[in-house]
């Protein structure tokens, strides 16, 4: 699966918010609120993706809300639900030693500590204490992504992440 390693998904359009145009946002930065101070975002949906600007963003009850240029009506809005946002990875900071952007870890080849290849990186999910690689290959496999523990060595250089799994065990 090739992507563009350039352009970074950090949300994701959720719905309408009110009749004015404002939109639902599910943020994937952490903090949330951390969404808003990327600009330009990118609107990005199977076909194309466009540039957009971010006119105010707030926290609204469990989430956020925000109002993008020429989107000034809910049917506008409605038509927006679904879409990825991305950002430049130019506008984020270097990830701290031992930190990783999860657009980096997908598609990287994983192993046992004794070389046994299991699959690739195919997507990662929260899930509570530690995050979930999902690897697929030969079987399917939920390895949680906690380093020193289940995560032997991540290596960006070589695409691979080696792990202390057995890789017999079930996982579904």
């Amino acid at each position: 699966m090739e992507q563009n390693k350039s352009a970074v998904l950090v949300g994701k359009i959720t719905g309408a918010y009110g009749v004015k145009g404002w939109l639902k946002v599910s943020s994937f930065t952490e903090p949330p609120e951390n969404i808003f101070g990327y600009k330009p975002w990118q609107l990005r949906s199977r076909d194309s993706t466009r540039k957009v600007e971010l006119l105010a963003g707030k926290t609204h009850s469990k989430g956020l809300v925000v109002q993008l240029d020429g989107v000034d009506d809910r049917d506008k809005a409605e038509r927006l639900k679904g879409m990825e946002i991305v950002v430049e990875r130019s506008q984020l900071p270097t990830p701290a030693e031992g930190h990783y952007y999860w657009t980096d870890l997908e598609g990287l080849q994983v192993e046992t500590g004794d070389g046994r290849q299991l699959g690739y990186v195919d997507h990662l999910m929260e899930a509570g204490a530690a995050d979930v690689m999902v690897v697929t290959g030969d079987e399917r496999h939920l390895i949680p992504f906690v380093l020193d523990d289940t995560v032997l060595s991540v290596d960006l250089a070589t695409g691979c992440i080696r792990v202390n799994w057995d890789a017999d065990r079930q996982d579904d």
